[in-house]
């Protein structure tokens, strides 16, 4: 694949509504129709060092997401293209009103900025979502809404954090095992 040349405005207009498709159904939680944007459903969430492989990790990674953060939603900042990629950055917000793994929820409000690369193979299929974030940006935000000049809530904020620390454990090996791309000169 030559990495100076863009594919044809046709091409780059498929990728950019299919990406823009799976964004909407995102967010009105149409599950099928986000994974049917995938050959294989795939996402490598770097914050955390996760990996979300195959059908059923990636359901679960849906259902776990808005069992946190029912009213998730995202406002797109910029869409761009790359040879392989749509590259887009956007806010992604909701309310922290369920478990985040083991960060009981905060009743907080988050919403942080993050930039999310949608690869394409050779044939123009779509085989992972990579996103990045900040996680201290969001945690400061969840855990502001908890009120730590009240004592009484210092034990929820020690769980949240400690479910943290439990969300950001061992990197998935998939993700530390990186090769330089092999650029045409």
């Amino acid at each position: 694949m030559n990495y100076r040349t863009l594919p044809s405005p046709a091409l780059l207009a498929a990728r950019e509504k299919r990406v823009l498709d799976h964004f909407h159904d995102e967010v009105v939680q149409q599950w099928d129709a986000v994974l049917a944007t995938f050959a294989h459903p795939h996402y490598e969430i770097i914050a955390t060092m996760t990996v979300h492989d195959g059908d059923q990790a990636v359901r679960d990674y849906y259902r776990d997401t808005r069992v946190a953060f029912p009213d998730q939603d995202h406002e797109l900042i910029s869409l761009r293209h790359s040879h392989d990629a749509v590259i887009t950055e956007f806010w992604l917000l909701g309310t922290h009103l369920g478990p985040l793994g083991s960060i009981p929820a905060t009743g907080s409000r988050f919403r942080v900025r993050m930039t999310a690369f949608f690869i394409f193979d050779e044939d123009e299929k779509l085989i992972v979502e990579r996103i990045y974030f900040d996680t201290l940006t969001m945690l400061k935000q969840l855990l502001g809404g908890i009120g730590l000049k009240n004592p009484k809530h210092w034990l929820r904020a020690i769980r949240a954090v400690r479910g943290l620390l439990k969300l950001s454990g061992m990197a998935d090996p998939r993700l530390l095992k990186t090769t330089p791309p092999d650029l045409v000169r």
